[in-house]
This record gives structure tokens, sequence and C-alpha cells, in this order.
């Protein structure tokens, strides 16, 4: 195929009469996450095309399983429906070719019936180029780019892979993650080295990590200034989740808000300290399943058997974000531990 033909837009143009009217087709058809959406007007997915400098036909990533191919035309208009603005493409193409790394586990997050969601951490200057929110509701609700540039990832998966609740997807349950959870690093407001660089992403340098995760717990501890108090009350709740959930082990993303960011500071522990002080304290027994009502499979095997919550202290992504008052953070723990892992990846700015 050639350049030309590379830069012709493919997919089926529909004539509708106005944009209420765009809504209701796709609602009726099945293409949205049940949110209007705004048109993907031949024009607007162009334009979106050529903020990543890609021709529409061009292969942004293929899902390992399936083999489907994404192409930037299809990100384009999921890109468009979900709201986001031309500026925030470089960050959605990185988003899309990280899923696509076969480490990321895409074709069985999709349909899997744990409900999983990819959490999307955005590092370096485009962060702030284009009004992404790393404070205040950090992982939720409050700035266009941390919402639509999540929703395009769901809306890529709904449309392009055919992650359709009932049908691919396969979720019991689900979490509100799946509508878009997608935050940037507070690196303005934390000592620490930022995540994506930890990862190897050179400095200055902007970049995403995408991890597939269960819904995320808020965890709160407004009693302490020891650093390792705290992370006595981070570590319950993966240890929670190791009950409750599974006992996996892989990556697992710890959220930090500024208020107990200065009591680490403070006391000059860096993010490695606090890797290695929870990887000690996150793990369980077997015989504590009877605990939690699963004293049918505790006793299968070794009931004093240890389970780690990650292979090693490295699994664990510590991200500095949210509000600057309040004793909290959150756990989000893996959806499928080593079978799906975090995977960083470069934006490619035009």
């Amino acid at each position: 195929m050639s350049e030309s033909d590379l830069s012709i837009l493919t997919s089926t143009v529909l004539e509708v009469e106005d944009a209420f009217e765009v809504n209701e087709l796709y609602q009726r058809n099945g293409w949205t996450d049940g949110l209007p959406i705004v048109p993907p007007t031949e024009s607007r997915v162009r334009q979106f095309c050529d903020s990543m400098g890609l021709p529409p036909g061009h292969t942004i990533g293929t899902e390992p399983v399936r083999r489907r191919r994404i192409t930037a035309e299809k990100v384009a208009i999921a890109a468009v429906m979900a709201g986001c603005l031309p500026e925030y493409m470089p960050v959605v193409r990185a988003i899309v070719e990280a899923m696509c790394e076969p480490q990321f586990g895409l074709h069985g997050s999709t349909c899997s019936t744990g409900g999983a969601a990819p959490m999307i951490i955005v590092n370096g200057p485009i962060r702030k180029q284009i009004g992404m929110n790393a404070t205040h509701n950090a992982l939720a609700n409050g700035s266009r780019a941390n919402a639509s540039i999540g929703r395009t990832v769901r809306l890529m998966l709904l449309n392009v892979l055919g992650g359709i609740p009932g049908q691919l997807d396969r979720a019991t349950l689900g979490h509100p993650g799946k509508f878009t959870f997608c935050l940037a690093e507070d690196e303005d407001e934390s000592q620490w080295i930022p995540l994506a660089q930890e990862r190897g992403i050179a400095e200055g340098v902007s970049a995403v990590t995408v991890m597939s995760v269960e819904s995320p717990h808020q965890v709160m501890n407004e009693w302490t200034h020891n650093p390792k108090e705290l992370l006595d009350t981070y570590s319950a709740a993966v240890r929670s989740n190791m009950l409750e959930y599974s006992i996996w082990e892989g990556n697992y993303a710890m959220v930090v808000a500024k208020q107990h960011r200065d009591i680490f500071n403070a006391a000059g522990w860096t993010k490695q300290d606090i890797r290695e002080y929870m990887f000690d304290r996150c793990e369980v027994r077997r015989k504590q399943w009877r605990d939690v009502g699963k004293g049918a499979i505790a006793g299968l095997k070794d009931e004093e058997r240890i389970y780690k919550a990650m292979r090693s202290p490295d699994d664990l992504l510590v991200i500095s974000a949210g509000g600057p008052a309040g004793g909290f953070g959150a756990i989000a723990p893996p959806w499928y531990g080593k079978k799906s892992l975090a995977v960083t990846m470069p934006v490619t700015v035009v």
C-alpha cells in the first residue's frame, strides 16, 4: 500500500441530520460507552491523525492475541468521540503503543470476568502543556485531558477490539475506571524521581505508564508522622486484596498524596525505601484465607506457605498525586499479576 493510499480515510461515512441524531445513532448501535459523544467528522479525524504525525492507515499497534490492527484513523475517531483536543494525541498514541506490548495482556484484560481497567499515568512536560490534573481529585473528574484521554481507550477497546459488555467483555462487575482512569504525576510538588524516569525514560522526556488494574482502594492515616506506620496502612490494603481477590504476584500502584509525601520526605524516605518496606510487609499465609470465607481452598496446599504481593520491590509503582490536604492515599491492585504487567512508553511529539 502506497503512502497516498494510507492518507485516505477508510471508515464508513454516514450522513446524519445534526449532533443530537449522531448521538442517538451511536447509542442505538452500541458504539459508545453510554455517554454522549462528539461527532467524529472527516475533517476532525484527519486533524487528529495529523496531530500524531501519522497517516490514517498507519498501524499504531496490533492486539497480540487476535492480531487486530489498531490504525491511526480508528484511534483518532475514538479520541474525537471522547472529547479530546488534537494536542492530546501524542499521549493517546503512546498509550495504545504501550497497551499493545505483549506483557500488558491486552486481550485477557479486555475479556476477563475480573473487569479490569487500564490505569494511565502521564509524566514529563506534556502533562502541563495539555492541562492534565495531578492534584485535587486526581483519580476522578476535574480535567478535560485526564477524562477524555482515558475515555478514548475505552471507546477504542469497544469499537476496534470488540470489547462489548456481555460479548467479548465478560466482566462480572467492572468498575468506574472502565469509563476513564487517567492521571498525571505531581512532579512539581514532589521531591521524588518521576515514575517514568524510574522506569527507564530519560529525564525531561514525556511518557505514559499503563497498567491493568482492579478498582482502587483509598486509605487514610492522619494520626502518625512515622513513615513505617503510614506504610503499614498502605500494606494492609494490599494484603486485603490478596485475601479478598487474588494472591497473584505483580504490579501494584500506590498513589501518595502530598500530606503523606511530606512525612516521607521529612524522614528522608525515597520511593525505593517505600518499595522495599512494602515488599517485606505485603505478604500473606495461605491459611489466612480461612479468615475470609475461603477455607475450602486454604487446605488444598501447604497452609503455611507465604505468598508475596510482588515479585520484587520494583513491582510497586509509587505515584505522586493528590491534593495538598488530608492524610489519604490509594492502592490500585493488579488485574492478573504477572500475566499483565505495567508498560512505560515515551511520547513522540510531532
